[in-house]
């Protein structure tokens, strides 16, 4: 290393000892006078964030305050009742997990759970999916599936899965509104799986929900084992400390006091409004510089720990979702957000790292580094080298590498893979991709293009119920003569009646030459 990378290297490494993080930002090529210069931007950000934590409006189109950092400090929580409501609901949650551990609450043929099916999507499976492959363990209390989408093979492959143990095993459904149509379709079909199993779901069936939802009243009506609050204030894509990724962690045995913990460490950490000392705020300040506060570079997220291969699956919600913006908070168009996507250490060097180094300059890297290689002993693969020696090797080599074709770089540091350090690990990116909103003057808090895409995916699904009505007898009919005939896109009907035939035994047509030949007919 020459002198002045490790100048630079010493004046941009900021360390947490108490938390076992540390951010490094030298390899960032950004000028000397950048942070001073952002200086300004900076603060009001940090006064911004103030005002959140505070109470303060954060989702005008919704009337909604956004409180996910009240979830791990209630002390913080503007009023006795929102305390109350995050103390109560984080001791009912552990109450319940020491039952079924215990066996206490048991499934309908008795004996204890040894499965958890967890049923949500976007927000409600992303968070927990990482978490628990993250810290799971072979001594887990219970062994965690997902249902984190509406394909019926996927659900078939779970229960495949689970075979015989589904009398042992505990579902959790997950939906806010207790609408979101592939968390209902899933928990239809696990009912029925049930059902089909002789036995009684009811027995089975967890929710977490707002009160009042279409789930909440469903699961009060059919004496559910337990109800869960989602509150009004927490968005999916920051819900993992609420009652969405505490239920599944408790279940599965990870200490969710140890997970909080670490993210209220971080949040007093990245409070303080001294921007060399905040490490969020370093990332959002790297994040403005890589894509000139437009986003015009991808974020390359590079965990060299197997336990972390799922973490850029989060940050893609976490970040896209939030800074995904077509508007600006002062109504000017700007098309604002980062594209995130990754791997891990050291397979992406069997993969893509070719391109990072040498091919198109459209992104910036994060290594993630796990310092203690392993729980267990000391295993040399060569004289004084371990498996872990190679995989650090790797990442300095490749950060090395990179940097030297003038790809740039941030490395965070974290101890070892605990629930203490996870639950840091997120909250420094939660508290950065505030900052950065407020740095681009946008809303991280709503996300107007996911419902415009329920919308869309609403009008699809009436138009389907149309097609099978207008679907007549053999001969049959081209998908522009049933379009004309219900008043539609031709295109559309062609898609969904490709769809109908592959999937109702009732629908049948033939290959032909082209799209606007093809015939299709019931079968009578």
């Amino acid at each position: 290393m020459s002198s002045s990378l490790w100048d630079r290297f010493q004046k941009h490494f900021l360390e947490y000892p108490e938390i076992g993080l540390s951010l490094d930002i030298s390899r960032m090529r950004f000028a000397d006078g950048f942070l001073a210069e952002m200086e300004p931007a900076a603060q009001r950000a940090f006064a911004s964030m103030g005002e959140l934590e505070g109470g303060a409006i954060a989702n005008p189109d919704e009337e909604r305050m956004v409180g996910h950092y009240w979830l791990r400090d209630s002390r913080l929580a503007p009023n006795e009742q929102l305390r109350h409501d995050v103390d109560e609901t984080k001791r009912r949650i552990q109450e319940f997990a020491a039952q079924v551990h215990s066996g206490e609450s048991a499934g309908s043929k008795g004996g204890r759970f040894r499965n958890l099916l967890l049923i949500g999507i976007g927000g409600s499976a992303l968070g927990p999916q990482f978490v628990a492959d993250a810290l799971g363990r072979p001594i887990d209390k219970l062994a965690i599936h997902f249902f984190d989408n509406t394909d019926p093979d996927g659900f078939d492959r779970v229960f495949a899965r689970l075979g015989a143990e589904l009398a042992a095993t505990l579902v959790v459904v997950i939906s806010k509104s207790g609408g979101t149509k592939e968390t209902r379709n899933g928990m239809l079909e696990a009912e029925a799986w049930f059902t089909a199993a002789g036995l009684s779901f009811r027995q089975h069936a967890v929710a977490v929900t707002g009160v009042g939802s279409e789930l909440d009243r469903h699961a009060e009506k059919n004496g559910w084992l337990a109800r869960f609050p989602m509150f009004d204030w927490i968005g999916g894509r920051t819900s993992v400390m609420s009652a969405v990724g505490l239920v599944p962690a408790a279940l599965q045995g990870i200490d969710i006091d140890a997970f909080l913990g670490g993210a209220a460490a971080m949040d007093a950490q990245t409070r303080q409004p001294t921007t060399a000392r905040n490490a969020a705020m370093l990332l959002a300040l790297m994040w403005h510089y890589a894509g000139n506060g437009r986003g015009e570079k991808d974020m390359v997220i590079l965990p060299y720990k197997d336990r972390l291969m799922l973490f850029s699956r989060y940050l893609q919600q976490l970040v896209m979702e939030s800074l995904g913006k077509e508007k600006d908070l002062d109504g000017k168009l700007v098309h604002q957000g980062i594209a995130v996507y990754g791997n891990k250490g050291s397979t992406d060097q069997h993969a893509y790292v070719q391109q990072l180094r040498d091919g198109v300059l459209n992104f910036f890297v994060t290594f993630i580094e796990v310092r203690k290689d392993r729980a267990g002993q000391r295993f040399e693969v060569e004289e004084d080298r371990t498996s872990g020696d190679y995989l650090h090797g790797f990442l300095r080599g490749t950060r090395a590498a990179l940097y030297e074709n003038g790809r740039e770089s941030i490395t965070i540091s974290i101890s070892e893979v605990n629930a203490f350090t996870v639950g840091a690990l997120i909250a420094l990116y939660e508290r950065a991709v505030g900052f950065y909103a407020s740095l681009v003057n946008i809303n991280a808090y709503h996300q107007p293009g996911v419902e415009a895409g329920k919308k869309a995916a609403t009008a699809i699904l009436d138009l389907q119920r149309r097609i099978t009505s207008a679907i007549g007898d053999a001969p049959g009919s081209s998908a522009a003569e049933i379009a004309q005939t219900i008043g539609a896109d031709a295109e559309d009907v062609f898609h969904l009646l490709r769809h109908l035939a592959a999937n109702d035994p009732d629908i049948v047509t033939a290959p032909a030459d082209r799209p606007g030949e093809q015939k299709f007919y019931r079968r009578r």
